[in-house]
């Protein structure tokens, strides 16, 4: 059984985009270097898109401070793991969080039931690997990351948040991404500041979902991140490609 998901993230003026649309970044030195946990230096603007231009419109309305300290965070303050008692996109389905994203991430799926997904492959957009899930084989190969990484959120306002906004950010879709293991090992709680995937061609979908998560739950951007992101986002030449369909499910 092959499960396909396309998503729609509204940037500004509706700008759609599938989990796993490429786009094109005007290479410029130290693009890697985010990577591995340092930022690049500063660059010169190339020729952003109509799209990539909503997201810096998007972004320059996010409010801007420094961070909050990070007392009181573990990952039990946004409730139960992938829970599916969420007032979100494929919440109350009958299917826990997790299995729905490897549902939409996935291709060639093959399920045990409604909802347990016991294979499928991965091509990953943070890395461009194409990998192979085996539920119960190892786990730590292939994980969820969230886009906006939970203890960012709680140092830019999710500890205001009341505990089932908190559940509601830890399980929306649009905050979560299907990758390689590493990757989202290496990623941490890391902001645009000091990660962006190491697949160049993904950082203009990846920096403006962080933008309309961020814009959607009212978190605010710490100067460094708002500063990479624009860096990001200046070079987006040819983003996104073609329009893509509205958001479906097919299972």
């Amino acid at each position: 059984m092959r499960a396909t998901y396309s998503w729609r993230i509204g940037v500004g003026a509706a700008v759609v985009w599938s989990a796993l649309t490429a786009c094109a970044v005007t290479p410029a030195p130290g693009d890697s270097d985010v990577a591995g946990g340092q930022a690049p230096p500063a660059e010169s603007s190339s020729n952003p898109t109509a799209a990539a231009k909503a997201a810096l419109m998007r972004l320059d309305r996010l409010e801007v401070k420094g961070r909050a300290p990070k007392t009181g965070y573990r990952r039990s303050v946004f409730g139960r793991a992938w829970s599916d008692e969420v007032a979100v996109a494929l919440g109350r389905n009958g299917c826990r969080t997790r299995e729905d994203i490897l549902r939409r991430d996935l291709t060639d799926v093959r399920l045990k039931g409604h909802c347990a997904v016991m294979s499928g492959w991965l091509d990953d957009p943070y890395t461009r690997e194409r990998l192979r899930f085996e539920r119960g084989v190892d786990v730590r190969r292939i994980q969820i990351d969230h886009v906006v990484a939970l203890a960012d959120a709680w140092q830019t306002g999710a500890q205001q948040w009341t505990p089932p906004r908190r559940l509601d950010f830890a399980n929306d879709p649009r905050n979560l991404q299907t990758t390689a293991g590493w990757a989202n090992q290496r990623k941490g709680s890391s902001n645009a500041a000091s990660w962006l995937p190491p697949n160049r061609s993904y950082r203009c979908t990846y920096v403006a979902r962080q933008i309309e998560v961020k814009a959607a739950y009212g978190l605010w951007v710490v100067p460094p991140e708002r500063d990479a992101m624009r860096r990001v986002l200046s070079r987006c030449a040819d983003w996104p490609s073609s329009p893509d369909p509205a958001p479906s499910s097919r299972r």
